[in-house]
């Protein structure tokens, strides 16, 4: 019966997987109802305001020609109606000089003929009709404003959709997570010179599969990328994923969406366990200070569950698959740490894989100490003193100085006061003393170190 049980447990869980994924799907897709109506619309008013401005170019241009035949016409017209106007007069004033020589050739008297004769042989001497060109001043061709549209006809009936952009594929065997940094490569299936450039989006998540119905993170845009690869500086792994998605684009248009790829960010996520620590330390999430008072903050158990937005530190990626293992709070009624002691426990356990965090303090601080232990650290132990611990401590009092301490035994640092000190943990490597890395301004490559043991921060 225990074994049916069991059986029918993990069927309805699948189950519930799977409605899960579908009512998912469902989702998405009518979203992407709502979205092809939208965009259907939208490109249907784009085509008809891109045919608006086509018709009026046309129609620009047509009013700009005719005004030009117009105008050419007018001119013309003028010229010839002045030709035209010119001649007529000189004709009228010819025949009236004809007639006025025939009659005199018909007069009988002498002295009247000869004087006749000189008036006329000088009237037509000056007669406009001499000083015309009987050439006209312009010509009736109006061959010079004929139009042959075929080449521009042609040329509007290859109007089609401008092509869509390809959809690029993300390459995720060159895809590189490291040092608070994601650089993503994708590639087209065929080289596309009207490509201007590739819009990446990318999210936070802390799903592996399918996208979410709704996702507690939003998608971040990288706009006008111009190469097929991008570097994302200045990250934060505080979840388990990003998920990235890129377009191509040409100069009107943008292409689909490649596929989603998830890319793992191994981020190591803790917090201090108020519960182990010491009576005179105030502990708040992620930060610890003295508290001459004494008295713990006692965490509320609600808010753990909820933190999702919380890291203590801007940790390099890792290729490690395992998870660290979250500690049960300490036993009631009894000091984790007491005396001198002053310690306070991350609420992770580390067993395996590569982890790494940073810790940020004040300057003004008089002395502390931050590093690593094995879980059979002793209540009355100091970081440092015993073999269960190393750490580096900083001393404040009289003058500044940086040792790193483990098994009792202390080495000097000569070395000035950094802004932060990396802690890394590897099991991977099969040695044994963890690393603890000062850190100035950016963070070298790791290698080195592991334990032999499950071992915790501690502060």
């Amino acid at each position: 019966c225990y074994i049916l049980q069991e059986s029918l447990r993990k069927i309805t869980t699948t189950l519930a997987l799977k409605n899960d994924e579908i009512t998912n799907f469902i989702c998405c897709l009518k979203q992407s109802l709502e979205n092809l109506e939208g965009n259907s619309s939208r490109v249907q008013e784009d085509l008809e305001t891109e045919f608006s401005s086509l018709h009026s170019v046309l129609d620009e241009l047509k009013d700009s020609m005719v005004t030009r035949i117009k105008q050419e016409r007018a001119s013309r017209t003028y010229e010839l109606q002045s030709q035209l106007s010119a001649c007529s007069k000189a004709l009228e004033s010819s025949e009236e000089l004809l007639e006025v020589a025939n009659q005199t050739l018909c007069s009988s008297e002498a002295d009247d003929f000869t004087q006749a004769a000189k008036d006329i042989k000088d009237s037509v001497t000056m007669a406009p009709a001499f000083r015309l060109s009987l050439k006209a001043k312009a010509s009736d061709s109006m061959s010079h404003m004929m139009v042959d549209f075929t080449q521009e006809r042609e040329m509007l009936q290859t109007i089609k959709f401008l092509p869509v952009p390809a959809t690029p594929e993300i390459l995720v065997s060159e895809c590189q997570v490291c040092d608070n940094t994601v650089t993503v490569q994708w590639a087209l299936p065929e080289p596309d010179t009207k490509i201007d450039h590739y819009d990446l989006e990318h999210r936070r998540t802390n799903y592996e599969g399918p996208p979410r119905a709704r996702e507690d993170y939003p998608w971040m845009v990288v706009e006008g990328i111009r190469e097929t690869e991008y570097t994302l500086t200045g990250l934060r792994f505080d979840t388990r994923y990003m998920t990235f998605r890129v377009k191509a684009c040409n100069k009107a248009v943008a292409g689909e969406f490649s596929e989603l790829v998830t890319l793992e960010t191994h981020a190591f996520q803790f917090k201090l366990d108020a519960s182990s620590s010491h009576q005179n330390l105030k502990v708040e999430d992620l930060s610890v200070e003295w508290d001459s008072c004494g008295g713990k903050v006692v965490q509320d158990i609600r808010k753990d569950k909820n933190r999702t937005n919380q890291s203590p530190m801007h940790s390099p990626a890792r290729t490690a698959m395992n998870s660290p293992k979250r500690v049960p709070s300490a036993r009631v009624g009894r000091d984790r740490f007491t005396a001198e002691s002053y310690t306070v426990l991350g609420d992770t356990f580390i067993d395996a894989g590569q982890q790494y965090w940073e810790v940020r303090f004040d300057k003004e601080s008089k002395a502390f100490a931050v590093g690593l232990a094995l879980r059979n650290l002793g209540r009355f132990d100091q970081l440092g003193k015993s073999n269960a611990s190393w750490c580096i401590h900083l001393n404040n009092w009289l003058h500044q100085s940086l040792t790193a301490k483990h098994n009792n035994k202390a080495r000097t640092l000569d070395c000035p006061i950094p802004d932060r000190i990396g802690v890394y943990c590897n099991y991977e490597e099969g040695e044994t003393d963890p690393q603890i890395h000062l850190k100035y301004i950016s963070s070298p490559p790791y290698t080195g170190a592991a334990f032999p043991h499950p071992v915790r921060g501690t502060t």
